[in-house]
């Protein structure tokens, strides 16, 4: 029986794309026959669980961790370092019995561990790229330290060690491609939606704040990578210069989320703010708005793709992206939708998003007088 390994980050209950859909992935594998141990992370306790799996065998190995400050860099540093050697340590007896060990973008820099202790194991490797670092820090910082840009020459040497790339996009398969990474190494992955969005589907009671409003609904996490200049000053054409018909929810956590409820209550601008809802509840939030909202900043197209393209596609509901054509975003939204529910304003384009945000609250109109 084949034997994966599979490292990733928080599993649930803690909210976490990535380990949602390595749960995913790890059962299906496991079903199909493998012995699979999937190892991520848990604020709630270390835990060793064995769950029936079909054909094959699943077991999943939580290991308590605490949090840290996303504001802090040498904090965020100190607990990359020293959760990728414990999430390492912890599965060490199975690493080297090993066939495979597919590992994720997140915890950031495990390919940094991984592929140096490799050289020892000489296990197949497989990386499931979620999100390319350092990359997403170079997009950050902008102007590039000497430093930094000596150690993403030494990643991309790493990554040529990899043996196979699961990529979530054509956008990251053209990055992969143009760092010199084989074309038949590549293999294209999408994430499925998160959860089943069944016809009927109940929508959940629209926030009070928010009452007689359209609603426009950013759910899950607004982080770095994320634009929220265009939409905020947009939003604010909308309601200062507009019909101000949309309201926003925000249910999202990160620092630019933060940066948006700031804005908007210092505008005196509708909005309700909210932490993400258990999984349980996500097809019935996909459902409630009239359209969701996505952003991408294009220093990070290729790098990252938010996952909640997926559900927003699922839940059959309008679509406004703040974000680059180059994007799988955009690749998504544009084959999955119709073009009266999807669309696109490149970043910066503020009145782009105020006449979006027009057309949303007409179509919405139109759609309840019908």
């Amino acid at each position: 029986m084949h034997k994966l390994v599979y490292l990733c980050d928080w599993l649930p209950p803690d909210f976490g794309a990535v380990g949602q859909y390595s749960l995913h992935f790890a059962r299906e594998r496991a079903a199909a026959g493998e012995d699979v141990l999937l190892a991520g992370l848990s604020s709630g306790g270390g835990s060793l669980v064995e769950e029936p799996a079909g054909a094959g065998r699943l077991r999943v190995l939580r290991l308590a961790t605490r949090p840290y400050d996303r504001a802090d860099f040498r904090a965020r540093a100190l607990w990359t370092a020293r959760t990728n050697l414990r999430l390492l340590w912890a599965a060490r007896r199975e690493l080297r019995r090993a066939d495979e060990v597919l590992f994720t973008g997140s915890p950031p820099f495990l390919i940094h561990f991984v592929v140096p202790l490799n050289l020892l194991l000489r296990r197949r490797l497989t990386y499931r790229i979620t999100d390319f670092h350092p990359e997403c820090l170079m997009a950050e910082v902008g102007r590039v330290p000497r430093a930094l840009a000596v150690f993403h020459r030494w990643t991309v040497a790493l990554r040529r060690r990899v043996h196979r790339f699961e990529v979530l996009g054509e956008d990251q398969r053209e990055r992969l491609l143009a760092q010199g990474i084989p074309a038949a190494r590549i293999v294209l992955k999408r994430d499925p939606s998160p959860v089943a969005v069944p016809p009927g589907t109940e929508p959940l009671p629209p926030p009070a704040e928010l009452a007689g409003k359209t609603l426009l609904l950013y759910s899950g996490n607004f982080g770095v990578a994320h634009d929220h200049e265009t939409f905020v000053e947009g939003y604010r054409r909308h309601h200062g210069e507009g019909s101000g018909r949309v309201g926003l929810w925000l249910n999202a956590t990160g620092a630019k989320a933060d940066r948006v409820e700031a804005a908007l209550r210092d505008l005196g601008l509708p909005l309700h703010r909210s932490r993400p809802l258990p999984l349980e509840l996500l097809p019935r939030l996909l459902v409630t708005p009239a359209a969701h909202l996505i952003t991408l900043r294009d220093e990070f197209v290729g790098y990252v793709l938010p996952s909640k393209v997926h559900g927003c596609i699922a839940s059959g509901k309008a679509v406004l992206f703040v974000g680059s054509a180059r994007s799988d975003v955009h690749r998504l939204c544009a084959a999955a939708l119709p073009p009266d529910r999807y669309r696109r304003v490149e970043v910066g384009d503020a009145a782009g998003v105020a006449r979006t945000l027009e057309a949303i609250a007409d179509a919405a109109s139109a759609a309840s007088a019908s």
